[in-house]
């Protein structure tokens, strides 16, 4: 069992010691809702259909854990988004979401030190599509909801390339991009919340906890508790 050290306030560090340096990745993954920004926005969706109660105790048991078949619980969640209009999709865009604090800092420190940004994401591809244009992030896999005469239908889009963008998706992704980029796992830091982020969170060189679910804290190398995205460059250094 792993030793947690305080390395500063609201920020702890298990299993290596700090200060790691910044040129020993070549890339950093990250989860979106929760992570990079600052809502679920599956549950800010349900909020127009008058269900984000409903949806969001199946998202916040999902991220604890709780629930271990996130495939299940997203096509449950989904399921009751069925008729919302695709206009509540933006509206949550341009109303509600909202980079979290520290999150360009951090993606341009570590584009400028010549490292590759990959977003993936439990959520939607109309958000990632933009949070992703927002930060100028390489490489995004998440999920499409399917659209039917400007409403929700309540289903999934299945994609070309694979199922449901789930915690093993996840895992799959970064190793996926780890090898077109021709490096080692160990050279990437892959950043979560939630439970279905310990699967990639398990292949990264360096696994970040922020403002993360208690099973999450307990598992990753570095715990940021307080504080934005940025604290991480506390850990490794720029």
């Amino acid at each position: 069992m792993m030793t947690t050290t305080e390395f500063a306030p609201g920020l702890a560090i298990q299993g290596f010691t700090a200060p790691l340096k910044l040129q020993d990745f070549k890339l950093i993954a990250f989860d979106m809702d929760s992570t990079l920004i600052n809502i679920e926005c599956i549950d800010e969706i349900a909020d127009a259909a008058g269900r984000k109660a409903e949806v969001a105790a199946i998202t916040e048991a999902a991220m604890r854990g709780e629930i271990t078949d996130f495939k299940d619980s997203l096509r449950r969640r989904v399921a009751l988004l069925k008729g919302v209009p695709e206009a509540a999709l933006y509206e949550v865009f341009e109303q509600r979401l909202r980079l979290n604090p520290g999150a360009k800092t951090l993606v341009d420190t570590c584009k400028t030190h010549g490292m590759k940004v990959l977003l993936v994401s439990g959520g939607f591809t109309f958000f990632a599509d933009r949070v992703c244009e927002m930060l100028n992030i390489d490489y995004a896999r998440s999920n499409v909801l399917a659209i039917d005469n400007g409403h929700l239908t309540g289903d999934v889009v299945t994609q070309d390339w694979g199922d449901i963008c789930d915690g093993a998706e996840k895992r799959k992704m970064l190793l996926h991009i780890c090898t077109q980029m021709g490096i080692s796992p160990k050279q990437a830091i892959a950043m979560g919340d939630g439970a279905n982020d310990l699967l990639m969170m398990g292949e990264a060189g360096l696994s970040v906890a922020y403002h993360a679910k208690p099973k999450v804290r307990e598992q990753a190398m570095v715990a940021v508790n307080d504080g934005g995205l940025d604290r991480l460059l506390e850990v490794v250094k720029a």
